[in-house]
């Protein structure tokens, strides 16, 4: 795996064993169509799946809404004042993201769709290779991700899941709800799990 750019100088929380295995599925199911992202923040994500799709001849999608999670808005444990639009009183983190598509050179790979979860899926109706959720963590914005996307996984296809701690005490549990209720669908098996990420292929 050769990566653009340098991964650590894109803010982010994904670990360098998670992006690498996002890069590995989604180079797998790329040729079977578009792959898209729920959580893009500053573009760490970004960077392993459009690199994944720029060498296996796929595009990916980038929802985020750029305005940041729970845990990213002032005074939470996440806030970065570097991405604080000071003028509209609002996290912002959709400039940063941009800048790391330029940089890493994947502007022509990736569409980025400043919206909502729900909103950007209400009219999809293209079939996906791959998602890959990391929005926001609360139960409501989790299981919004989770019913927005999942249905448009293809057969075979891939549907990732970041920050999952079965024990509370470690984090919180809105991602691995989801992940169970995609297991308990019976449409997905697992594949593996990657320190945080779990990894189902869409088998339904």
């Amino acid at each position: 795996m050769q990566l653009p750019i340098d991964i650590d100088s894109v803010k982010g929380f994904l670990a360098a064993d998670e992006g690498e295995a996002l890069f590995r599925y989604a180079s797998e199911v790329a040729p079977l169509g578009p792959c898209l992202e729920v959580g893009s923040y500053c573009g760490k994500s970004t960077v392993y799946l459009g690199q994944a799709c720029r060498e296996f001849g796929s595009q990916l999608y980038a929802v985020d809404h750029h305005r940041g999670s729970e845990e990213h808005q002032q005074g939470e444990e996440y806030h970065d004042p570097s991405l604080f639009d000071a003028e509209h009183q609002q996290m912002d983190s959709f400039r940063a993201f941009r800048n790391t598509l330029r940089r890493a050179d994947l502007e022509s790979f990736v569409v980025p769709v400043v919206s909502d979860s729900a909103t950007a899926a209400k009219y999809w109706s293209t079939p996906l290779a791959m998602v890959f959720i990391d929005g926001g963590h609360s139960m409501e914005a989790a299981m919004a991700d989770y019913r927005s996307w999942a249905g448009h996984i293809r057969q075979g296809g891939i549907l990732a899941i970041h920050d999952l701690f079965p024990d509370p005490a470690a984090g919180g549990q809105a991602p691995i709800t989801i992940y169970r209720l995609a297991l308990a669908s019976g449409l997905y098996s697992e594949i593996e799990v990657v320190n945080t990420l779990g990894l189902l292929r869409r088998i339904g």
